[in-house]
């Protein structure tokens, strides 16, 4: 009888290690994400990040094209049934490898795609702009709450080396008060057929896409919200790239410190810088948000000291930003670029937008 009890016994703490290897085994597993949209930033930016990231990894595909969907899954050692069309997209509720959408695609569809993944009980990150509206974005926070999952938006750049490097140094007075922001991106879009210049499927021109890099720059830097815009348009409408959306678009914010910042996105030159300016010196990064080769520098009153963020965990910026929102979904914390920031931005480009057809300052504090 006791040598029973006693294997019994044995037996049964065994299952229970067992158990908790398993689980342990399955809490440490890297995340799947589907990446729905084979596109340019999608297939060519996105998925060969995989290879830096600790705690995720590619495990389904979602695309319009079946061939292209079919030879990226292979290519990546995907099994068939991690393959999705727009159709069948869904069913993805089904696979319990995939944990997180990345959506991908224009941004007049973020919406649709975003409330599915929500509804298929998957947590999803977001490209920017967050969506075409407001209330899109509202209607996307609302889902994912419904559903009980993460939402973070696309925002790269708060996990570039040097935009991190740049926000700790303003933020600790290396520039001292600061007064002035300047913040200007764009580049040449050629092409008059490509989405992001059809309102329907971009929902604006410059603004909605380089735009984003120049507004998010300016509240960062300052670490404040704009209480105030004002902005001015610039489109040659003979041009046929800009028969439906703007061109060159420029805005001053106000903050409640006192502080402004100047900004510009376009398409019809190439321009990526950030300069803020305070009482004691500057803080300059160009080029400032390229996905790789910025530049950053400390001065009185130029370029006197060249400045290389500190060493970090070795990822990219796109890998830092995959991983981070798999630990989120793991702790339960709130991602840092979560739906509300992306809600924020949304409520400032409406504002700009406001500005520039009006003539006029628009209030962002609720002031009259």
């Amino acid at each position: 009888m006791d040598l029973g009890r006693r294997d019994l016994l044995l037996s049964a703490a065994a299952v229970v290690a067992g158990s908790s290897t398993v689980a342990r085994a399955a809490t440490d597993r890297p995340l799947g994400y589907a990446i729905v949209g084979l596109g340019t930033y999608g297939l060519g930016v996105i998925i060969p990040q995989f290879a830096n990231c600790t705690h995720s990894r590619l495990a389904a595909v979602v695309s319009g094209d079946a061939a292209k969907a079919k030879r990226v899954a292979a290519e990546h050692g995907l099994p068939d049934r991690s393959v999705y069309s727009y159709a069948t997209f869904d069913s993805i509720r089904d696979n319990p490898d995939v944990d997180i959408v990345y959506v991908c695609l224009p941004n007049s569809m973020h919406v649709e795609y975003t409330v599915r993944a929500a509804r298929a009980g998957k947590h999803v990150m977001c490209e920017k702009p967050m969506a075409v509206s407001v209330a899109e974005c509202e209607t996307m926070i609302a889902a994912c709450k419904a559903a009980g999952r993460k939402l973070m938006i696309g925002y790269r750049c708060h996990f570039e080396p040097f935009n991190l490097e740049a926000m700790r140094l303003a933020r600790t007075g290396a520039a001292g008060k600061i007064r002035y922001v300047r913040s200007e991106h764009g580049f040449v879009q050629r092409d008059p057929s490509v989405w992001r210049l059809k309102r329907a499927l971009a929902g604006g021109g410059s603004l909605m896409d380089m735009g984003i890099y120049s507004l998010q720059a300016a509240r960062y830097m300052t670490g404040e919200e704009p209480v105030a815009v004002t902005a001015r348009e610039s489109t040659d409408r003979r041009d046929p790239r800009f028969t439906e959306v703007e061109d060159i678009i420029e805005w001053t914010l106000e903050f409640p410190s006192g502080a402004i910042a100047g900004c510009q996105s376009m398409y019809s030159a190439n321009q990526n810088h950030v300069l803020l300016m305070g009482d004691q010196g500057r803080i300059e990064l160009e080029p400032a948000t390229r996905y790789d080769g910025n530049h950053m520098w400390l001065g009185k009153d130029g370029r006197e000291r060249e400045i290389m963020p500190p060493p970090g965990s070795g990822k990219t910026q796109f890998a830092g930003q995959l991983d981070h929102l798999a630990q989120c979904v793991r702790s339960g914390a709130e991602p840092i670029v979560s739906g509300e920031e992306g809600l924020r931005d949304m409520r400032i480009i409406a504002a700009i937008y406001r500005s520039a057809r009006e003539g006029r300052t628009i209030r962002l504090d609720g002031r009259a």
